[in-house]
């Protein structure tokens, strides 16, 4: 799995990049057919000039075979950030690999073509 962590308007600490390694091994361990990931970890000043809070952003897009999956989480910790984006992409990765299975085993055990037809459709098909 290839991962890529970069910073916006932030530089990315190496406790950082552990933090975010460390959460992502979980959601590897869920599906292990992840092509690539890419985290960006941005410092959103927007609200501090009047006396708003700094917001902390962790973005993750994913690549699976045939698809994209993007996560964002906002908080006013960078590290409690981190922890949500890697939840919300965990849960889109179980999502994603449930509905796999259910393609698989639906897909396999029936011929849907001739489904709806009564025994007398099925002799003039034949």
């Amino acid at each position: 799995m290839n991962v890529s962590i970069s910073g916006h308007h932030i530089s990315v600490t190496e406790a950082m990049d552990t933090a975010v390694r460390e959460k992502l091994v979980k959601v590897e361990r869920h599906f292990d057919q992840i092509q690539s990931i890419q985290v960006i970890l941005s410092l959103d000043n927007s609200g501090a000039n009047d006396g708003g809070q700094k917001t902390h952003k962790a973005e993750a897009i994913m690549r699976v075979s045939g698809q994209e999956m993007f996560v964002q989480a906002c908080e006013d910790d960078m590290y409690k950030a981190i922890n949500e984006m890697a939840d919300k992409l965990d849960r889109q990765v179980r999502k994603y690999k449930t509905r796999q299975e259910r393609k698989k085993t639906q897909g396999a055990g029936r011929d849907h073509r001739y489904e709806d037809l009564t025994t007398d459709d099925v002799a003039s098909v034949v």
